[in-house]
């Protein structure tokens, strides 16, 4: 009896500290919206929409970009593309997200890049029309540029 009492009693504290812990857990930070579009131009490979989809943990930010319409002229191989997609600030200036993550394309498949990671601080509004991406391919620089505003709306993270 004495054990199983013992037992109760320390499942119980077991499972106070967890809802406590869970209740002063950190929240993630959040960017709205997670995913907004565009339609881009592109020196090489075309011109169509674009899906731009964003993450946050802190101070660090995360950004991929992904189409069909725009397609990889010869075939790419896996993490190959160094990519720099810079996006405007509302309050002014820009903030440049960056890496060499790719899945392989083959040549007329749809282009993906990132997650490019870059820096945010609360409150940072950022948008694509008006900066671009350059993704370096076999040492040829392609460059593609938003030709509007991006749907539904510009990144903002808290």
């Amino acid at each position: 009896m004495r054990g199983k009492r013992l037992a109760s009693i320390a499942a119980l504290a077991a499972g106070t500290l967890a809802a406590t812990g869970l209740a002063f857990a950190p929240t993630a930070a959040a960017v709205t919206p997670q995913t907004a579009t565009i339609n881009a131009t592109c020196s090489i490979g075309g011109s169509g929409e674009a899906t731009l989809t964003a993450t946050q943990t802190g101070t660090a930010a995360t950004i991929t970009l992904s189409s069909t319409s725009i397609t990889a002229p010869v075939d790419v191989a896996q993490d190959s593309v160094s990519s720099t997609l810079t996006l405007v600030k509302a309050s002014g200036g820009t903030t440049a997200f960056t890496g060499t993550k790719n899945p392989a394309i083959a040549a007329g498949g749809g282009v993906s890049v990132g997650p490019l990671d870059g820096t945010v601080a609360p409150g940072d509004s950022l948008e694509a029309h008006g900066g671009s991406l350059q993704m370096v391919v076999f040492g040829i620089t392609i460059t593609c540029t938003a030709d509007a505003p991006q749907s539904p709306g510009p990144f903002v993270f808290e």
